[in-house]
């Protein structure tokens, strides 16, 4: 085993703001990224995304699931994680980067993908699961009134707009 860098891209935003699409190409360009994706977790434990199930219970998973990335990146059989989660509540942010502090990443870089919550709003009523809108229009208050911060024990944080103007015009 070598000492090196224990990596967590740590995602942030909206339901619709693109945040497992991104992550999906992260891992298509290079596969030994390990994904850990709040959305994949309630599948397995409850069956459905859909299904918000226990808190506690996804969050206990997302644990196990940081210890076997960090295990996986130390044994050099994948070179980073990505958390795939809104994470757009500050406290829970905070959680979710404690804990993934206390399993072992040295490095966690967050990426913010500042997505207009009109826009949010409009690519959720294309998708199959539908998130109700005024839960997204509750998150995006809560993100806005306490947007991620560096001070949040994140070693780098990037705000990336990753949308385009024909998604601009067709508002």
């Amino acid at each position: 085993m070598t000492n090196r860098t224990v990596a967590l891209i740590f995602l942030i935003g909206l339901p619709g703001s693109g945040k497992s699409s991104f992550a999906a190409r992260l891992v298509e360009e290079c596969p030994e990224r390990y994904l850990i994706s709040t959305d994949m977790i309630r599948s397995h434990l409850f069956g459905s995304e859909d299904i918000q199930g226990p808190w506690l219970k996804v969050f206990s998973e997302v644990g196990q699931q940081f210890r076997q990335a960090v295990q996986l990146i130390q044994q050099e059989q994948a070179i980073a994680a990505i958390y795939d989660a809104t994470n757009v509540v500050r406290k829970q942010r905070r959680e979710a980067l404690a804990l993934a502090r206390e399993s072992g990443f040295t490095h966690i870089t967050g990426i913010w993908l500042n997505v207009p919550l009109w826009l949010c709003l409009k690519r959720n009523q294309t998708r199959d699961r539908q998130v109700p809108p005024e839960v997204i229009q509750r998150m995006s208050q809560r993100l806005c009134a306490a947007p991620p911060s560096e001070q949040e024990d994140l070693d780098q944080l990037f705000e990336v707009q990753p949308w385009n103007r024909a998604e601009a015009r067709g508002r």
